[in-house]
């Protein structure tokens, strides 16, 4: 008996961000990083440059180096799928969107002198947000609460001891921005 599998398209929302970082991030090291500080991060630029605009959505696609871009897309590998099933490729653009601008925009007004590039504050959202798929209206998951004392703890305890130019704040905010939607998305 011969079966025949096919390649699913399971997660488009999340294949296409995958995609896009994955070519962002290979522009950035084909270029030495020329393309990465143009397009794929968010400073404290002038207001008056279009680019500064753009680069508070697009510093979600830059990354550092492989490393840096294959932890961040195997979390949102790992999660993307199950949120995007549940809540839809469209709402899943949403939290990218909103994560992405909350968190340049956070970074561009608290933090003038860092460069900010990558997903992982996408990837705090996801974490977060994961942990409300079993939520019931009048309850708190107690998941929720174990995953933000170990996430947002552990980068609230990084950001004061150590100096190792990860932005522990874009962490905390894409968390809190991933429990805002997860609860609000959730409650209904």
């Amino acid at each position: 008996m011969k079966t025949n599998l096919k390649i699913a398209v399971n997660a488009p929302v999340v294949i296409c961000f995958t995609a896009l970082m994955f070519f962002a991030t290979l522009a950035g090291i084909l270029t030495g990083g020329y393309s990465t500080g143009l397009l794929f991060q968010t400073s404290h630029t002038s207001l008056l440059s279009p680019l500064t605009y753009l680069r508070l959505l697009t510093h979600v696609l830059g990354h550092r180096g492989w490393s840096h871009f294959m932890g961040n897309a195997a979390y949102i590998l790992l999660l993307g799928p199950m949120l995007e099933e549940k809540y839809g490729s469209k709402a899943l653009i949403k939290v990218i969107v909103i994560t992405a601008l909350v968190t340049g925009i956070v970074n561009y007004i608290l933090f003038p002198g860092v460069a900010l590039c990558g997903a992982s504050g996408v990837v705090f959202a996801y974490i977060i947000m994961t942990s409300f798929t079993g939520f019931r209206a009048g309850e708190i998951p107690l998941t929720f609460l174990l995953i933000a004392a170990i996430f947002i703890g552990q980068q609230v305890i990084d950001g004061a001891i150590l100096r190792d130019n990860v932005s522990q704040l874009s962490h905390i905010v894409g968390g809190i921005v991933g429990a805002v939607i997860g609860y609000l998305w959730n409650k209904k």
